[in-house]
């Protein structure tokens, strides 16, 4: 019988020098083992025999749990905690029932063989993602590592950056670092030539091409899908900026259109729920959120305010980009926790006429904004006014301030 207080399941990093690196708790919790999981490598390079299961592809924890109260192990590369399994078994388990011995990482490992200070460095697991993963961080000079299934998933990768305007950029694919097979390549996205069979593990590069995403808001209305539905980039710019987005906070982007707001939302490190009734709009939302990268953190709601509302996580902000009447408002308000930030454009007088009077029950800053563009007048030129925005922002406020 197991002892309680043992923790039942040891997570363990390996590298390519397998047993002969492990620590002596590592190899003491793999003799221990009654089942081993891992990946055909790892197993190889541990020796594993009988013993062995081979964990599918993407990874389910339902094998490791079913081995539950029972001593198991489980084998991945180098530091488990880093775009790995250990999260995603930590994540479905006590602390007591597991103990963990990571090994460098094979981000680690690239960034010594390369001489790329880490701290300067973009890390990216593409085991099981896509490759507009990088399109957040693609921009002229910067040095990306990622982790990739295969040299089959090499070869796409290096097609896709070409076709992306980012054929120039110097790539090194970098397999079985750390072991007597250790191989290391340099090349140019454009004219790589890969081996499909091949079991790389990185692949590493200096991006070379276009200019890359700015870090500014208000992002050129042409990155977009949409069909003329979509919050203007000055006006964007204006309403992302009372937004105030900050990392790892959530917004409601209420009648979210293109889903621009979304975007730049999730941009900024946040996560969005993009509710739209339009089944047509919703499509180019999610065509934005997967040409940006950004489908694991836009979650997209086909429905109406504030039905639609129900059952999701509260938000940290709001933004409603249009339609917003006292019906909307009623059912809405009551759902924010205090403190939530909230940001609504009106371009129709009778939304204006109705967010006067909630700035005077509510409080927040209304503001009218107009825009006129230089556009041609016979043989000259003469400004074209765009309709005016009244913007209202508030935080609400606890009970009885």
């Amino acid at each position: 019988m197991s002892d309680p207080s043992v923790a039942w399941l040891t997570i363990i990093g390996i590298g390519e020098d397998g047993l002969a690196g492990l620590s002596e708790a590592s190899r003491k919790a793999i003799s221990k083992a009654e089942t081993v999981f891992g990946g055909k490598r790892h197993l190889k390079l541990a020796g594993i025999g009988d013993r062995g299961k081979i964990w599918p592809v993407p990874f389910d924890a339902s094998g490791v749990l079913a081995c539950r109260g029972r001593p198991t192990v489980v084998l991945a590369s180098g530091d488990p905690f880093w775009h790995g399994v250990g999260g995603s078994l930590a994540a479905q388990l006590e602390k007591s029932e597991w103990t963990a011995h990571p090994a460098p990482s094979t981000f680690s490992l690239v960034s010594v063989r390369l001489g790329w200070p880490l701290e300067c460095v973009n890390c990216l697991g593409l085991h099981a993602a896509p490759f507009e993963r990088l399109v957040p961080v693609l921009s002229r000079g910067a040095r990306i590592i990622c982790l990739v299934r295969d040299g089959k998933a090499a070869a796409d990768l290096a097609q896709w950056l070409t076709a992306h305007g980012w054929g120039a950029s110097r790539l090194w694919t970098l397999m079985a670092l750390g072991g007597a097979r250790e191989t290391i390549r340099e090349t140019r996205a454009h004219s790589y030539v890969g081996d499909d069979s091949a079991d790389l593990l990185a692949v590493a590069m200096e991006a070379d091409g276009t200019a890359g995403l700015p870090r500014a808001s208000g992002l050129a209305d042409d990155l977009f899908a949409h069909d003329g539905q979509i919050t203007k980039r000055p006006m964007r710019a204006l309403g992302l900026s009372a937004l105030t987005p900050r990392r790892g906070e959530r917004l409601w982007d209420i009648g979210a259109g293109s889903g621009s707001i979304s975007v730049e939302w999730a941009l900024a490190g946040g996560t969005s729920v993009a509710i739209e009734r339009r089944e047509d709009r919703a499509a180019n939302i999610r065509k934005n959120a997967s040409a940006f990268g950004l489908s694991h953190r836009i979650k997209i709601v086909n429905g109406e305010a504030p039905a639609a509302l129900s059952g999701l996580e509260k938000p940290h902000a709001v933004f409603i980009g249009g339609g917003l009447d006292v019906g909307m408002f009623n059912g809405l308000w009551p759902l924010l926790p205090e403190g939530t930030r909230v940001v609504a454009h009106s371009v129709t007088l009778e939304t204006e006429a109705l967010l006067a009077d909630l700035q005077l029950r509510h409080g927040g800053h209304l503001m009218r904004i107009e825009i006129s563009h230089a556009a041609p007048l016979g043989r000259l030129r003469a400004w074209e006014a765009v309709r005016p925005v009244v913007q209202w922002d508030v935080v609400k406020a606890g009970e009885g301030a």
